[in-house]
């Protein structure tokens, strides 16, 4: 049996951490540990796909409750109360069989199936081999040996997704669909490795392409925006709200603040090749109201009347 892992360790967090907090610490051991950023460490690349596993459990409703109810007997056969009764079709029975195989030993992914559902071998070829899009039409043979080749596609992704990472489910050219864990802040011109899912067993890397945002714009790691308010708000100030990548937060604007003046927040920004969050400047934009109702037309009518402040007297005329 697969020896126990405390996924709660893993992740650095307490047994009552919110999904929230879980999702940080996987954000923030993701970036650190991806294989892209740690090339050549089988540790750090281990120790990644730990991360992920963990992941995958603890922000699941479903799984986390039954890992917490039954610890290291969680995802055994009789534990998981949904499945209790569900006798296992051939999925299910492949899913445990690929949790005891070494896949290295495997040439590809033929190899593996053949294994996996105990083909007998006739002359090199397997009896009874369905049709397989793994086949050798991607890669080059030589002397009867596929060439290990490595690849590369783009996966373009919207700002939300690059920012928050997690598992994503991608389809290749070739028709394959992968489920990929994806490490959270990645940017423009990143690769992200996928072991052995290249040519005759090589490696497959996705070159990420960030959407630009209608909204938010990137500036490094700080996040810039511009964020309307009311001549109101401009002149009395105030806690209002501003949208970030982390959903709305309430934000201070000072009184008599001026337009295109930038307001900082600390650590709402974009993370940075150390993991760390840079900045959300949100730029002051004052919008004028068109429509105003008969009541709104009298009160600025009585303002008028009464103001001192005279925008014009300074003019260099």
């Amino acid at each position: 049996m697969r020896n126990f892992r405390n996924y709660y360790d893993i992740l650095g967090v307490a047994k009552g951490a919110t999904n929230d907090e879980v999702k940080q610490a996987y954000r923030r051991l993701a970036r650190q540990y991806h294989p892209d950023l740690n090339p050549g460490d089988k540790a750090a690349e281990d120790r990644f796909k730990d991360i992920g596993e963990a992941y995958e459990v603890l922000s699941d409703v479903t799984k986390r409750a039954q890992y917490d109810r039954f610890g290291q007997y969680w995802n055994q056969n009789g534990f998981q109360e949904s499945a209790a009764a569900k006798p296992r079709g051939w999925g299910e029975r492949a899913a445990v069989a690929a949790e005891e195989l070494d896949f290295g030993k495997f040439s590809d992914f033929q190899d593996f199936l053949d294994q996996l559902l105990g083909r007998r071998k006739v002359n090199g070829a397997s009896r009874g081999r369905p049709s397989s899009r793994f086949g050798t039409d991607s890669s080059r043979k030589v002397g009867g040996r596929a060439v290990r080749r490595d690849a590369e596609a783009r996966l373009q992704l919207p700002l939300e997704k690059a920012f928050t990472g997690g598992r994503e489910r991608i389809r290749l050219e070739d028709g394959r669909s992968l489920e990929v864990t994806m490490p959270g802040g990645m940017v423009s011109g990143q690769r992200i490795r996928l072991k052995g899912q290249g040519a005759g067993g090589g490696d497959l890397y996705l070159r990420i392409e960030v959407s630009p945002h209608d909204y938010f714009k990137l500036e490094g790691a700080d996040i810039v925006c511009e964020l309307p308010i009311t001549p109101c708000e401009a002149v009395l100030g105030g806690q209002i709200e501003a949208p970030t990548l982390d959903g709305w937060v309430k934000i201070q604007i000072p009184a008599g603040v001026r337009p295109g003046q930038r307001l900082r927040l600390g650590g709402k920004g974009y993370p940075s090749e150390t993991g760390e969050r840079g900045d959300q400047l949100v730029e002051i934009r004052i919008e004028v109201p068109r429509n105003l109702s008969p009541q709104e037309q009298a009160i600025y009518e009585q303002l008028r009347q009464v103001e001192s402040f005279k925008p014009r007297a300074s003019l260099p005329l």
